[in-house]
């Protein structure tokens, strides 16, 4: 039997941190006079009492914390945060159901940026800031995960970092630190790019928001139309500038700050996902403006940069109907909605990193039948790569495609259409935001379908940000097992 005290201890945690980001929606709505407040207020109370119910009776009595004690603990977390964090979007003046406000909150929690909400322009703003806080600790908590959880638990690959992250020799020598010092940039990016934003033309409110969004590489924004509401090149520009420091590995800020500022073009990860970004952005800006629909070359470049890079990091904003672009346009997009950012970012996806891997072993293959008694390695940011990773990437990327296929029949089988399943599919478990066709692509929104489809792309969400393994080891009967 699982211990569990240390589970719940640290989730009770979690629901206390959560209780208290709950008061700041709920005194924005008391500056304005909505009455909104009062559901916040009540929801932090829940919340607070309930974490701190957890804590006191499980402070004590246990020493350790084992691989299973990892594994439960991250599952949990997550889909109890999503729960409780539904609760303003429940009872708000919003009147959602509870099935779509969980959908809401867990795409808020996970980065995918989807939305049920029709009317942003008017909804009361401690709603609007609720959903970029949600994406916000969001965001954080998973670059948390990648450098402290993920590594130790070898998911997907992700052992391949967990020297950088914790050798005496690299940049700080404890986990506990290395979170604080990531938290540190990440909030001073996040107030970079309000201070930005703001004095590009948005008022403060949108400032905030869309910088927490856009650090996060979230995609919640505070309008129906999105960024294009706004309709300035600047803004855009600038937004593409931090959904990109956003797919950066945060790890890599800290080496910058102690004295190697060149330290991020040199990782082999960064290079790789400028050199994806740019053949996407280009390549889409010449499809645009050879076939018509943009008869300017500035604009063409303007939009296809913005939408590429949402559509890729993972972040959702739009600021066009790029669902309309016709066919190689949506084709590549709906490539790159699997690509991802970097291992250690906000961003979710494949990751560039098991490309990089796939990449180097295909080689050595390649070469090994070219000569078949010669001896190969293959690399990775100059690193010779352990055959254990090698096999960890190759089952992620099985894993991937199987629970791709599985999510997009399983929404075909519940009346959605071909476009609206597959897309569906590819965004919750790539954590994107918008899809494809005319129901859930940018000039639409996720409100439209089936409660259960919400439901199981919720579980898409999950699957994707707790990169698959973490979820699906706990269905296997060897994870029970004294």
């Amino acid at each position: 039997m699982i211990d569990l005290r240390p589970v719940v201890f640290i989730i009770g945690i979690l629901l206390i941190i959560l209780a208290i980001a709950m008061i700041i929606p709920a005194i924005v709505d008391v500056a304005v006079g909505h009455a909104d407040w009062q559901v916040f207020a009540a929801s932090a109370a829940l919340t607070f009492f309930v974490g701190a119910l957890m804590v006191l009776t499980t402070r004590a009595g246990w020493t350790s914390f084992s691989l299973r004690q990892a594994f439960l603990m991250t599952n949990l977390a997550w889909l109890v945060i999503a729960t409780f964090a539904a609760l303003p979007l429940a009872f708000s003046g919003l009147e959602l159901s509870y099935t779509d406000a969980f959908f809401e909150s867990m795409s808020g929690v996970t980065t995918t940026g989807s939305t049920v909400i029709v009317g942003l322009d008017y909804a009361p703003p401690g709603i609007l800031l609720w959903r970029a806080i949600l994406q916000w600790l969001g965001g954080i908590g998973i670059i948390v995960m990648a450098v402290a959880v993920l590594p130790i638990l070898q998911v997907g690959g992700m052992q391949l970092f967990r020297v950088e992250a914790f050798e005496t020799d690299k940049v700080l020598p404890r986990a506990a630190q290395l979170a604080g010092r990531i938290a540190f940039v990440y909030v001073a990016l996040t107030a970079l790019g309000a201070i930005v934003l703001w004095m590009l033309g948005m008022s403060g409110f949108d400032a905030v928001a869309h910088a927490m969004t856009s650090i996060a590489t979230g995609g919640y924004s505070t309008r129906d139309a999105s960024i294009g509401y706004y309709d300035s090149a600047a803004i855009d520009w600038a937004i593409c500038v931090f959904m990109i420091l956003g797919s950066i590995p945060f790890v890599l800020y800290l080496r910058a700050a102690q004295g190697r500022p060149l330290v991020i073009v040199e990782d082999s990860q960064v290079r790789w996902m400028i050199m994806i970004l740019a053949f996407g952005v280009l390549s889409v800006a010449f499809w645009l403006y050879r076939t018509g629909q943009m008869e300017d070359p500035g604009d063409a470049l303007r939009y296809a940069a913005f939408n590429t890079i949402s559509v890729m990091t993972g972040t959702g904003f739009s600021t066009t109907n790029f669902g309309a672009w016709g066919g190689y346009a949506m084709s590549i997009l709906f490539v790159l909605m699997f690509v991802g950012g970097c291992a250690g970012s906000t961003t979710c996806g494949i990751k560039i990193f098991r490309f990089q891997v796939v990449h180097a072993t295909a080689l050595v293959q390649l070469r090994k039948l070219l000569q078949p008694n010669g001896v190969f390695i293959a690399y990775y940011n100059k690193r010779p790569i352990p055959e254990r990773v090698a096999e960890s990437v190759m089952s992620f990327f099985f894993l991937y495609a199987a629970s791709f296929a599985v999510l997009a029949l399983g929404l075909g089988f519940l009346g959605l259409d071909f476009v609206t399943a597959v897309s569906g599919a590819a965004t919750a478990i790539s954590n994107v935001g918008p899809g494809l066709g005319d129901i859930i692509g940018p000039a639409g929104n996720f409100a439209p379908l089936p409660d259960a489809a919400k439901w199981l792309l919720s579980a898409g969400m999950l699957l994707g940000r707790l990169e698959l393994f973490t979820v699906l080891v706990l269905l296997t009967r060897a994870f029970w097992r004294e």
